[in-house]
C-alpha cells in the first residue's frame, strides 16, 4: 500500500495513534496495526487466547469494519489494551526485531458506534496510551504527537485507571458487568497477545 501524502498520515512517525476506521484509512500504512477495543474486541481476544482458544473476527461486533479494514491493510494485525500492554509491546519488539528493520506502529483505538460517527471512548484512549507507554519503554518511542499525547494521557493516569472505566460512560453503561471492567482495567495482568491469522485470533 503506497504512503500517503496528508499533513495527517503521520508517515514521518515510527509510531502513530488515531481513532476508528477512518483513523486507519488516515494514516500511512504501517508494518504493525494495534486495535484497542478495551471493554469489546480486546476484552474478548485476550480472554480466549488465555484459555488457548480462537476468537472469530466477529468475537465483538461494533469492532467488526475495524477489524475488517486492518486486515486488509497488509500490516501486522494484533489486539491490545490495558490488560496486555506489555506483551503486545514485548511483541512489536520481537516483529521489528525479526524484520531486522525499524517496524512503524499503527495504534488504532476503536471508539463506540454512535449516531453520526464514534463516540470517544475513555477506556479506549487509556489502551492505547498504555501500549504506546510500553512501547516507549522498549525504546519504540518516536512518536508522532497524537500518539505522544496519547501515552503520557495514560502515563498521567495509570493509578486511576480502574476508578475511570467504572465512572466513565462506557463502565456506567455496563454496571452489571463490574468483573469485565476491573478486569479490562487491570494494566499488564495478561501476557496474551491476540494476533490475527486467517480470520481469526490466535495467539502470537
Amino acid at each position: 500500500m503506497p504512503e500517503t501524502s496528508s499533513p495527517f498520515d503521520q508517515s514521518t512517525y515510527q509510531v502513530r495513534f488515531d481513532w476508528g476506521v477512518d483513523g486507519l484509512a488516515r494514516l500511512a500504512h504501517a508494518d504493525v496495526v494495534v486495535l484497542v477495543d478495551v471493554l469489546g474486541l480486546s476484552a474478548a481476544a485476550i480472554e480466549a487466547v488465555e484459555k488457548g482458544e480462537q476468537t472469530a473476527t466477529d468475537a465483538a461486533p461494533a469492532a467488526a469494519a475495524l477489524v475488517e479494514a486492518a486486515a486488509q491493510s497488509g500490516a501486522v494485525v494484533v489486539v491490545g489494551g490495558l490488560r496486555n500492554a506489555g506483551a503486545v509491546a514485548a511483541e512489536v519488539l520481537a516483529a521489528q526485531e525479526r524484520r531486522a528493520a525499524r517496524a512503524s506502529v499503527a495504534v488504532i483505538a476503536a471508539g463506540k458506534p454512535a449516531e453520526g460517527g464514534t463516540r470517544f471512548a475513555v477506556e479506549d484512549l487509556l489502551g492505547a496510551g498504555a501500549v504506546i507507554d510500553a512501547l516507549s519503554d522498549r525504546g519504540i518511542d518516536h512518536s508522532s504527537p497524537e500518539a505522544a499525547v496519547t501515552g503520557e494521557s495514560f502515563r498521567g493516569l495509570r493509578r486511576a485507571t480502574r476508578h475511570l472505566l467504572t465512572a466513565s460512560g462506557s463502565g456506567r453503561a455496563l454496571q452489571g458487568r463490574v468483573d469485565l471492567l476491573h478486569a479490562a482495567a487491570a494494566v499488564d495482568a495478561s501476557t496474551a497477545v491476540p494476533v490475527l491469522r486467517h480470520g481469526a485470533f490466535t495467539a502470537a
